[in-house]
């Protein structure tokens, strides 16, 4: 196992009610910012619970924060924050509201001309407005974790930015305000926590056994609750169980001292910049291809997930190996997402070709051995047509 150094410092409101307690964790006296997407916390409930928590505090709100958050929409908020001496954000949603928010903390500091280099160029953040999370939909982890991912229409562009300075302060994790979500960004929610995982797990051995079965134990977990989750809207246990999988899959703790890929989510970013599909659409398009092409690489890990996580102990390995990757591809199925160009048939016919020719302008090589260049990725998204 490498070196490593963890930095959480999120406080965690885990269970019922905890939305009526935020209060207590915004300092006295500061105008209060309230983030979120298209007003589906109005209808449900949620709204009303985060307007009583904040009696007593200056506030206002900014809504309209789109799935995979936009720079232009972004930009107008962080025009408010300056505008009104903004001293504390709130994030009232799921993913995209939280690493929105994220992103005008930092913008909104931000000293340059172009806030957007935060994302493309590594610009530095050297200061943010706080924030805190109230999370309404698990899936990305945004609620416990120092990342974002930020898409600007100008260029068509998706690229992600990680700083200490935009972790949340605190974090609602209330499992009743998702009971309400569609099936559609139930199972988009699932998928993408299992990816989180493996993104940090189907590498190469590292001697990490508690990290091991940490995300195996996330992942047999997802599978186990996910059909319920998706279909059984009412069941609170196993909600609260999903929510809990969605936040360890991605806050840094499985991906201690181990190595990372995160190959699947940077070329799924370019579907999601070019053709406009849900995250967890892309994720679960690349994800079978990229593990029948880089099964070498990942054998030994890929043998492990067939064993432990799958329970295929007989028959040869390659075989195994391919159960492991049908199965995994059947579950994302089981849920009602695509995994096949042919689900997504609003798809341009030359998407592939435009982002190969991306990879290969920027000399881009993905994966945990930095193996995966642009023919690989093309030979990745052919496997799914």
């Amino acid at each position: 196992m490498r070196h490593f150094q963890l930095y959480n410092p999120v406080r965690v409101l885990f269970g019922v009610n905890q939305i009526a307690n935020i209060g207590r964790y915004i300092p006295s006296g500061v105008k209060v910012l309230v983030t979120y997407g298209g007003g589906s916390i109005k209808q449900n409930g949620v709204y009303d619970q985060v307007r009583d928590a904040l009696k007593g505090f200056e506030w206002t709100e900014f809504g309209g924060i789109e799935p995979n958050p936009k720079y232009e929409t972004l930009m107008k908020a962080v025009e408010i924050v300056r505008r009104d001496n903004i001293g504390f954000l709130l994030a009232v949603g799921g993913g995209s509201v939280m690493d929105g928010t994220k992103f005008i903390a930092a913008a909104a500091c931000f000293e340059g001309e172009d806030p957007y280099t935060i994302c493309t160029e590594g610009a530095e953040v050297k200061k943010a407005v706080p924030l805190g999370c109230v999370a309404t939909l698990p899936a990305t982890g945004s609620e416990m974790n120092a990342g974002a991912v930020i898409s600007r229409l100008s260029t068509q562009e998706k690229f992600a930015f990680h700083s200490p300075l935009v972790f949340p302060r605190f974090s609602v994790l209330d499992p009743t305000v998702t009971l309400s979500l569609p099936p559609r960004q139930r199972a988009n929610g699932v998928v993408d926590a299992f990816i989180h995982v493996t993104e940090q797990y189907l590498t190469y051995p590292a001697d990490a056994k508690v990290q091991d079965r940490f995300a195996e134990g996330l992942l047999l977990t997802l599978i186990e609750e996910g059909a319920n989750y998706v279909n059984k809207p009412d069941d609170i246990d196993t909600a609260s169980n999903v929510v809990w999988a969605a936040t360890m899959a991605l806050n840094g703790l499985i991906a201690a001292g181990v190595p990372e890929d995160w190959a699947t989510h940077q070329i799924g970013h370019e579907i999601t910049a070019l053709e406009g599909l849900d995250h967890a659409q892309t994720l679960a398009l690349v994800w079978p291809g990229l593990h029948k092409v880089m099964r070498a690489s990942k054998r030994e890990k890929l043998l492990q997930f067939a064993e432990r996580v799958w329970n295929l102990r007989e028959d040869g390995e390659d075989k195994r190996i391919d159960e492991a990757i049908a199965r995994t591809e059947a579950f994302f199925r089981s849920l009602g997402v695509g995994t096949r160009i042919a689900d997504y048939p609003q798809m341009s016919a030359g998407f592939i070709d435009v982002i190969v020719e991306r990879f290969r302008k920027r000399g881009t090589r993905l994966g945990e051995r930095a193996e995966i260049d642009a023919d690989t990725v093309r030979r990745i998204l052919e496997d799914r047509k």
